[in-house]
């Protein structure tokens, strides 16, 4: 049988620097997950945004959430929230993140946690019993050869200053887009004779990872 398998190369990863300019949103169709109506809001797939000024009984359901896009057309978008049987109005804004791609790529790998086994034996047990706890989505780590002056290795530098958590995005050569958000914990930098100077950084990732 021919290989479905996605080669690597092409694959680019950014991170989030800043805000776009905010969609009007025309229409929210709840459900799981909610389609909202933005005309021509040009975003892509696995862009972010944050949700703003709904109204409705329900409101804070979508209302501050800060979401990945998914199933893109060219006026609507689904988020992956559920407000099934909620009351939203149709009205608000969806503004996005901005990003910045992080030049000379050359590897990654990642999201590597697992849930923690929380044991729930009793004397009435014969084994041991466990349930799973939440999940942790783990670290995410990538080799980049290092460019003081590039945009995005400058706003990683400054991300691990600040100890600021910031939103990435890994767009895969067959469009798959892999968003989640972090904080950089390692940003070491190496070289030698004969050799570029080249890192590998490490990021924590908080919360859930969307894409995958």
């Amino acid at each position: 049988m021919t290989s479905s398998a996605i080669s690597a190369q092409g694959s680019t990863l950014s991170i989030g620097t800043g805000t776009g300019s905010a969609k009007t949103i025309t229409g929210v169709a709840v459900g799981f997950p909610t389609i909202i109506t933005s005309t021509a809001h040009g975003l892509s797939e696995g862009d972010v945004v944050t949700l703003s000024g709904l109204t409705g009984a329900d409101a804070a359901a979508l209302s501050g959430q800060t979401v990945s896009v998914r199933n893109v057309t060219a006026n609507t978008f689904a988020v992956g929230l559920n407000t099934v049987g909620k009351t939203i109005t149709a009205s608000g804004t969806a503004t996005p993140v901005t990003w910045t791609q992080l030049a000379n790529l050359k590897s990654f790998s990642g999201v590597d946690g697992s849930a923690a086994d929380i044991e729930v034996t009793n004397l009435d047990s014969t084994a041991k019993e466990f349930i799973s706890g939440i999940s942790n989505a783990g670290q995410f780590s990538f080799e980049i050869d290092y460019d003081g002056s590039n945009a995005g290795h400058i706003a990683l530098r400054s991300k691990q200053s600040s100890r600021a958590t910031s939103q990435f995005k890994l767009v895969l050569p067959n469009a798959q887009a892999i968003t989640f958000a972090a904080y950089v914990k390692k940003f070491p930098i190496q070289g030698g004779i004969d050799q570029i100077v080249r890192t590998s950084v490490s990021v924590q990732i908080t919360g859930a990872v969307s894409g995958l």
